[in-house]
């Protein structure tokens, strides 16, 4: 009887993906292998093709497709342009080789090869395609350990956040101040740390001025909360995300980390008593001379003749420590005098002074600066006059959370001893 001539099916594939830019695009493998079948009179019966990465097995639908008709002998054979087009993954491999072992895949031909079922042409055809496999393999180590050194050098790679963009120059590529948006960034810090603003009024302020993302979208405000909680802006950055590896980054810092941890403080949601909390300016400020624990403030109301009430605060030890304390009660009004004395005493550069109390101290430094013009007082002249002068200013008119502010930020040890005040050196 004659032989039945071979049904071929010709199979050509180009990944989508970055790894295979090199190969050949499918229409030039079908050209070639078209020119090849009818040089050397093979029976090509279909042309299937695709567009699909190989790495991973049983993820391509043609190639399914391809193993169900040989599996139904439709074709006996496969022309394809090279071994790592069928496969580049052992479950894949291991169907051609399944194929072959049960007759329903006679012949594989190559531009540059040929198998047929025979131990030696399968081995060979196993290991060609498992060379495929191992330089895939290979390929994502060395790129894991360039991402690292990358990390390592203190760039991250992937796109920068808002305030940045990525520059290329030279051949040299690195991450630069976007001129437009970071002073924007810069202050949308400031406004959160050091005057106090809301996610809401920065993100009206952000909007009437016209500030928008690298699309031309407004900021919204999940967003804008993601960049004030951003590590980015301050000079570090984890990569993988959620890893817990961190790494300095050689982009220029738009915001400093005293700045940025103020922000986060101002963006934490106190709790809420069961009963409310009642702001006072010197509770967890001081403590107790006589056994160490914190001072903490008492409120009481007194009935006036006009029906309306009096307020009084007094601080008192929390006797947290010894319940039987015998520290007395002072009032707040004789705090203070002793606290604005202590300050008064003070040179600038013997207390801390934070970003945020450099901030106020230049609201009031110009606020003065804009009444002595009016004639209405002397401008305050040295920093450490000016501090003396805001800390006055703070007792007179401050609320208690601005008073609690300032005084926290000199971070002053203070010890109460029979309503007498003294400071720790």
């Amino acid at each position: 009887m004659e032989k039945q001539p071979i049904k071929y099916c010709l199979y050509a594939r180009k990944s989508t993906e970055s790894d295979e830019r090199q190969a050949m695009s499918i229409d030039s493998q079908i050209k070639e292998m078209t020119d090849m079948a009818d040089r050397e009179g093979l029976n090509v019966v279909e042309i299937k093709q695709e567009s699909h990465s190989a790495k991973q097995s049983g993820q391509r639908r043609v190639f399914l497709q391809l193993i169900a008709d040989l599996r139904e002998d439709k074709f006996q054979g496969i022309l394809t342009w090279a071994p790592d087009r069928l496969s580049r993954n052992a479950g894949d491999l291991g169907s051609l080789v399944d194929l072959m072992d049960s007759n329903h895949l006679v012949h594989i031909r190559t531009f540059g090869q040929s198998f047929s079922n025979t131990p030696n042409e399968k081995f060979l055809l196993m290991i060609l395609c498992s060379q495929a496999k191992l330089e895939n393999d290979n390929r994502g180590v060395n790129v894991k350990r360039g991402i690292r050194a990358k990390c390592e050098m203190g760039w991250r790679p992937c796109m920068p956040p808002i305030g940045y963009y990525n520059r290329a120059f030279n051949g040299v590529k690195d991450i630069v101040e976007d001129p437009e948006r970071a002073p924007y960034i810069k202050e949308m810090f400031e406004r959160i740390a050091l005057r106090g603003d809301s996610g809401r009024t920065v993100k009206k302020w952000l909007d009437k001025n016209g500030f928008t993302t690298r699309s031309g979208a407004h900021v919204t405000l999940s967003q804008l909360y993601l960049m004030l909680k951003n590590p980015f802006y301050y000079g570090v950055f984890e990569y993988p995300k959620k890893s817990g590896v961190w790494y300095d980054g050689s982009h220029p810092k738009l915001v400093s980390k005293e700045l940025y941890d103020q922000v986060q403080i101002q963006l934490q949601v106190p709790r809420k008593s069961k009963y409310g909390m009642k702001e006072f300016a010197f509770r967890g400020l001081i403590n107790c001379a006589g056994c160490g624990s914190q001072i903490t403030g008492e409120e009481h109301f007194k009935k006036r003749v006009d029906g309306g009430h009096n307020r009084h605060v007094y601080y008192h030890c929390t006797r947290q420590i010894n319940y039987d304390c015998k520290e007395p009660y002072i009032k707040q009004e004789a705090l203070e005098e002793q606290i604005r004395g202590i300050i008064n005493e003070l040179a600038i550069h013997e207390v801390h002074v934070s970003e945020k109390l450099r901030y106020c101290l230049k609201e009031y430094q110009d606020m003065t600066k804009d009444l002595a013009m009016q004639g209405a007082k002397e401008d305050i002249r040295t920093q450490t006059q000016l501090l003396h002068s805001y800390a006055g200013y703070l007792l007179n008119n401050g609320n208690e959370k601005q008073k609690a502010e300032f005084y926290m930020s000199l971070r002053l040890k203070l010890l109460l001893h029979d309503k007498q005040l003294k400071k720790l050196d």
